[in-house]
């Protein structure tokens, strides 16, 4: 089972729909993220009132300060997402619009704890990634 704790601020109010898409290739934003998941297979596995494909997780109601949180589930291991993306966007489905300020998507990654990863970015410098990220924000990076 894979739990997602979904919190959102700053969208205009209204119903959004999380979804996992066939790609993490997220260079034109959602536009490029594919359809969802497994859209075109059978449902989702021990749910036969749900005729869903497994990479809809379901939705978020953004309220009329910009905020939204839900916890969703699915019956899917983590390692079966990993490199896709998720959309949350009004739009179920698409076609998504470019630079739309009310669809967000990220790439689907595999985590460390937080201040746990200690991954070096360029073997050159010696540096892991919080290292490198604190330079980076004292030279005006956000």
């Amino acid at each position: 089972m894979t739990l997602v704790d979904l919190t959102i601020n700053g969208l205009a109010p209204g119903k959004y729909w999380a979804t996992v898409r066939e790609t993490g290739d997220i260079s034109q934003g959602a536009a490029s993220t594919g359809g969802i998941w497994e859209a075109l297979k059978a449902t989702v596995l021990g749910s036969e009132a749900a005729k869903e494909p497994r990479g809809v997780f379901g939705t978020v109601d953004v309220d009329e300060k910009g905020r939204g949180n839900v916890f969703l589930d699915r019956p899917l291991a983590v390692w079966e997402m990993i490199g896709r993306s998720m959309v949350v966007s009004k739009s179920k489905e698409g076609p998504f619009r470019n630079e739309d300020p009310d669809t967000l998507v990220g790439v689907i990654a595999r985590s460390a704890g937080v201040w746990d990863n200690d991954k070096m970015v360029c073997s050159c410098s010696g540096k892991n990634v919080w290292q490198e990220r604190q330079e980076q924000v004292s030279q005006g990076m956000v």
